[in-house]
């Protein structure tokens, strides 16, 4: 569904062009993909990219965006709106911060629902309580009266899977969904996405710092340093990995079975980023 093919996201800074997603190529059909790599390697624009919502002033050049046949560079806002939540869905990481705070958790999925299948209100309430039934909300027609601030994190993020879900996606990009939940939360909403994603034949891209989450829930990964993708593998080799950078994020994990008196701090090598 997704290809990319030289991806490059630049901003205009004071010191001049910098490049914050540099030649990136990668390809999404019916599977589970996960993106990894630290905080500023490029993982959230090169998602963003590709459905055309990179913030103001950010310059996109690809010899290749497309989604389904669609020329995401060339195309249309009113095609990309299309493909936006009606063909690809985003779950953002924080849904206090992604849900409207003026509008209920059932009004705000009937919206999506409307926007993008058409129907009447009636209609797009009772799907809107079907679909908050879908990601495992209990009493569903009590919590869609309900505002985001009433909310517990991981409900809101149940809001926010249910919203995307709504126009029936063929993909589903999930930004670090779990990031701003406790633990125990964590597990449930994965298991959550995992069997929506594979009862729906749904595409899926997951971003994440996790990797050893990653992978156990995805087939592929593709690990990202500095702009680039510096590897890629099938999801169970990861432990396997070769690249020094991807090995060095796995050294740095906490263990529960070999004894560490203080975590190994990563060596770069300026190399990883030029290669």
């Amino acid at each position: 569904m997704l290809r990319i093919r030289n991806l490059t996201v630049s901003f205009r800074t004071p010191t001049g062009i910098s490049h914050a997603v540099r030649e990136v190529s990668l390809s999404v059909g019916r599977e589970k993909v996960g993106i990894v790599g630290e905080s500023g390697s490029g993982k959230s624009l090169t998602a963003r990219a590709a459905l055309r919502l990179l913030p103001p002033g950010a310059i996109l050049e690809a010899e290749e965006l497309s989604f389904d046949g669609t020329d995401v560079l060339r195309a249309r806002e009113s095609d990309m709106r299309r493909i936006r939540g009606g063909r690809a869905g985003l779950i953002l990481q924080d849904p206090k911060f992604s849900l409207n705070p003026v509008m209920t958790a059932g009004a705000q999925i009937a919206e999506a629902w409307r926007a993008h299948r058409g129907g009447t209100r009636r209609q797009a309430a009772h799907a809107a309580v079907d679909l908050l039934a879908q990601v495992r909300i209990r009493h569903p027609a009590h919590v869609a009266d309900h505002y985001p601030h009433e909310l517990s994190g991981g409900m809101g993020q149940r809001v926010m899977i249910a919203m995307m879900l709504a126009p029936g996606p063929d993909l589903l990009i999930a930004d670090e969904p779990t990031s701003a939940l406790d633990a125990t939360v964590q597990a449930d909403i994965l298991r959550l996405i995992d069997d929506l994603v594979s009862r729906r034949s749904m595409g899926l891209v997951l971003i994440s710092h996790d990797l050893p989450l990653v992978s156990h829930f995805c087939d592929r990964v593709l690990v990202m340093y500095a702009g680039r993708i510096v590897e890629e593998l099938a999801a169970r080799d990861l432990a396997h990995a070769k690249h020094p950078y991807t090995r060095a994020l796995l050294t740095c994990l906490p263990s529960l079975t070999h004894d560490q008196p203080r975590l190994p701090v990563m060596q770069r090598d300026p190399a990883w980023a030029e290669a």
